[in-house]
């Protein structure tokens, strides 16, 4: 018998108990999606259903299902951005689920907010970035390195054991201080390095924003890929959101064949993401 693969959950109840308990821990997993379709809402609901359970046990089957091994759980919650201030996030976190979301998020979330250096060689002034996490300019000192290198540093520091969110890949694939060459070698080093980590990254990721050939260089840089989709009602003006796995080795062959299917999704205040029904892909 082989060694058991450990798995960290999504928080995604229904998805999990369809995976076997959660994605393997070590994988760097690309959330590729429409605008608006659930990739946002899918990591809030990773982030403040694990919040929840972080030191309440008896609380793990109700927040993560019955496949949830309370052992899996990693330690520490990092939400990195370029452009977002950590109160935007939490505000839209506050304003869009339950409270207790909120309140169990708020002091565990490791919040890197890299704008300082990501808008340092561009015409936004300091006074519109400043925070206090970046120390208050974009010219101090210590944020003239580049945002890939700043990246780097920090997952090295923090990635270990935790769950990672970087939103997102659209901002560095847009700015022109960021070589997309650069960038899908840093995620070939990424995916490489978070086998030691044991936790798991989140890489959130607009479609059609790079041309075909750049977007499936990053789709063979990571481990597993999740799509999220509008799909438009042929008949009236409803619309309803799907999400799939396109791309994962270490967990398509594991699920039922009459379960590899693409799920019908919604977003509750209390639940956050949830897998509504299934329809089985042929």
């Amino acid at each position: 018998m082989g060694p058991t693969m450990k798995r960290v959950p999504t928080g995604v109840s229904d998805f999990d108990s369809i995976i076997k308990g959660g994605l393997p821990a070590g994988s760097v997993v690309l959330l590729l999606g429409d605008v608006g379709a659930g990739q946002n809402e899918f990591v809030y609901t990773s982030l403040f259903k694990i919040a929840m359970v972080q030191g309440r046990p008896d609380y793990s089957r109700y927040y993560l299902g019955s496949y949830c091994d309370y052992a899996s759980l990693p330690e520490k919650l990092c939400y990195m951005t370029f452009v977002r201030p950590k109160e935007d996030i939490l505000r839209e976190i506050a304003a869009s689920f339950d409270y207790t979301y909120y309140e169990a998020l708020e002091g565990k979330l490791l919040f890197k907010d890299f704008s300082a250096q990501y808008f340092r060689q561009s015409a936004v002034p300091a006074s519109w970035t400043s925070s206090g996490d970046n120390g208050g300019s974009l010219f101090e000192p210590q944020e003239k390195e580049d945002v890939l290198n700043a990246l780097v540093k920090f997952l090295d520091e923090n990635a270990h054991n935790s769950v990672v969110i970087i939103d997102s890949l659209t901002d560095l694939v847009i700015s022109k201080t960021v070589d997309t060459r650069d960038l899908i070698t840093v995620i070939r080093g990424m995916q490489r390095a978070a086998k030691r980590w044991g936790g798991i990254v989140y890489l959130l990721l607009t479609k059609d924003i790079l041309d075909k050939k750049e977007e499936q260089m990053i789709v063979d840089s990571v481990d597993g890929v999740i799509v999220f989709e509008w799909q438009h009602y042929t008949k009236g003006s409803g619309r309803q959101r799907y999400m799939f796995i396109e791309k994962f080795m270490t967990v398509l062959p594991h699920v039922e064949r009459d379960r590899i299917a693409r799920f019908p999704t919604m977003v509750s205040a209390k639940s956050g993401l949830v897998v509504i029904n299934m329809d089985k892909i042929i």
